[in-house]
């Protein structure tokens, strides 16, 4: 038997990455040098009538790249100030790894955790300051697309809003974000507006529905939220042809919240039995029934709630059949405010409620350029029909 070669894989590693990072030294050596020839009109010490410039020596720079840090020598001109297309002026890493670096903040990665990776992948560590300043380059676009003008109409639209912790004069508070997603008439989701607001109320809600009505939302059949506290009130002032749909789990967990935890499971077969039914008219007559029993059950307040506010669950039902489960809940908005908190989760308290929706938005700009907008989410078909044929009899 021969003896058994050994091999340090490590070494041959750290080996195979010098050679690529001085690869890559030379060939941007070598192309900024091109670059300095044709701004000069002539090589190096070449002698020419069309020489336009000569060089004055060369300074050096660093520059991160995804093969790891390279030293580069920039021209200097006596006349002119070198520009080069290859890298920008006082870039000092390669755009692939600036997208990199905001790529994995924007997907939940905490600045800590970009740090230790931006280390053991480009041998060089990036500061928090660093991550910010990146990242106020995309913060412009995306202040951009949350005031892009709403093409369209969208006949469904459902609100939600989320509580965030910020600063503020050195205590943490809490601040909301509203937000709007809507189906078009083509049957697609899309992303209307998020907004920052001090909390739920009218005047946060009129403000982000006066945003929304402002940069063309028109065509609003029903809103579908939660029973926010002068959410309906705004909703009718400014989409007043607009039906306001009650999500039907929120009123489920309300209902829950004045019964006995024994009883819950009975009290929601009852509830869900409502929402099962095949019209409206049968769901009226079945909650009647099931009030009837709740205060037999001697649950009056589960009871008084129901009769009070169970019609506000049931708007649905004058919408095409197809369209009921999707338009009984907040479910559609509700998935999505769950990512926004995932994403928010590692920052914890945010300095400012500006960096809190700049990063909300951003994930939600993200989430608009993913299948969750381009696979249809309806068939409006049935919707147009039923309109077409009404205007017909009428």
């Amino acid at each position: 038997m021969g003896q058994v070669i050994q091999i340090d894989e490590a070494r041959i590693r750290d080996h195979l990455g010098e050679m690529v990072r001085g690869t890559v030294e030379e060939a941007l050596n070598a192309m900024l040098d091109a670059e300095a020839d044709r701004l000069c009109g002539a090589s190096k010490y070449e002698r020419t009538e069309g020489r336009k410039d000569t060089r004055a020596g060369s300074y050096e720079r660093s520059l991160d790249t995804k093969a790891g840090p390279v030293k580069l020598k920039m021209p200097k001109l006596r006349k002119q100030t070198f520009e080069t297309a290859i890298i920008e002026r006082y870039q000092r890493r390669e755009s692939s790894v600036e997208e990199a670096l905001i790529e994995m903040y924007l997907a939940g990665v905490s600045v800590r955790r970009v740090e230790d990776i931006t280390e053991a992948l480009w041998g060089t560590r990036v500061s928090p300051g660093t991550v910010s300043n990146l990242n106020k380059k995309i913060y412009a676009k995306i202040d951009a697309w949350r005031h892009r003008p709403i093409e369209g109409d969208h006949p469904y639209v459902f609100l939600d809003g989320i509580v965030m912790k910020r600063s503020w004069a050195g205590e943490v508070r809490n601040v909301s974000l509203l937000v709007a997603i809507g189906v078009t008439t083509d049957g697609y989701r899309e992303i209307l507006g998020i907004v920052e607001g001090p909390k739920e109320d009218k005047s946060g809600w009129s403000a982000f529905l006066r945003h929304l009505v402002d940069r063309g939302l028109s065509g609003v059949q029903i809103v579908v939220s939660d029973a926010c506290r002068g959410l309906v009130e705004s909703a009718a002032e400014f989409l007043p042809d607009a039906q306001w749909q009650r999500c039907v789990v929120h009123f489920y967990r309300n209902v829950f919240s004045l019964v006995p935890s024994g009883k819950v499971r009975d009290v929601s077969k009852m509830l869900k039995a409502i929402h099962a039914q095949e019209d409206r008219k049968a769901a009226a007559e079945k909650m009647k029934s099931v009030i009837a029993d709740l205060r037999a059950m001697k649950l009056a307040k589960a009871a008084e709630l129901l009769e009070e506010h169970g019609h506000e669950t049931l708007t649905y039902y004058g919408f095409p059949d197809s369209h009921w489960i999707k338009l009984r809940t907040n479910n559609p908005l509700e998935r999505i405010m769950r990512e926004i908190r995932r994403r928010t989760r590692v920052v914890g308290a945010f300095p400012d409620g500006k960096s809190c929706l700049n990063l909300a938005a951003a994930r939600l700009r993200h989430i608009a350029g993913t299948q969750w907008s381009t696979r249809k989410y309806m068939n409006m078909t049935p919707l147009f029909a039923d309109q077409t044929q009404g205007a017909i009899v009428a």
